[in-house]
């Protein structure tokens, strides 16, 4: 029984883990930024938050963002 739980708990996990796509933003002056995670934006504000691959909520102006690529 052990057996049957440990490994429905162990495949949940790699599912959902493949289920997350890192992005590459690339602003109009020419960074780009790599997320881990797909960016959120935020419709009334216009912001377009994302965790950075250090792990770190950061915010950026929806206007700066020229294109958003998953890796």
């Amino acid at each position: 029984m052990k057996w049957i739980v440990t490994s429905l708990i162990a495949t949940c996990a790699l599912l959902l883990s493949a289920c997350s796509s890192n992005y590459v933003m690339t602003t109009k002056d020419g960074q780009m930024i790599m997320t881990s995670g797909k960016p959120v934006i935020d419709k009334e504000t216009g912001l377009v938050s994302y965790v950075d691959e250090s792990g770190h909520e950061k915010q950026i102006n929806g206007d700066e963002v020229s294109s958003m690529i998953e890796r």
